[in-house]
């Protein structure tokens, strides 16, 4: 997970909770939190995220793509949040 870009990463999380979104849906998600996410920003992340084999793109219609969570993309995802638990559970010392 370290080699993703923050951004790259926020999309992971989002696309795990919607399911199977489009690219608009997870633009409009993941804008509650991030400013001017653009096309040129979005998709190139996103593909980027299929080319890791984390996000599986299929098709919902002609012209709208749907992007799904690969299973390495969950298990990234389980792996993350070990991680962060460790950190942040961890007792002061």
């Amino acid at each position: 997970m370290f080699e993703l870009t923050g951004f790259q990463r926020d999309l992971l999380y989002v696309i795990a909770g919607l399911g199977r979104p489009s690219g608009q849906m997870v633009r409009r998600e993941i804008e509650k939190h991030v400013d001017n996410v653009n096309h040129g920003r979005l998709y190139p992340n996103l593909d980027t995220l299929v080319d890791y084999g984390l996000v599986e793109k299929g098709r919902h219609d002609q012209r709208t793509n749907y992007y799904e969570l690969a299973p390495e993309g969950r298990e990234l995802i389980e792996q993350r949040r070990e991680w962060e638990d460790e950190y942040v559970s961890a007792p002061a010392e």
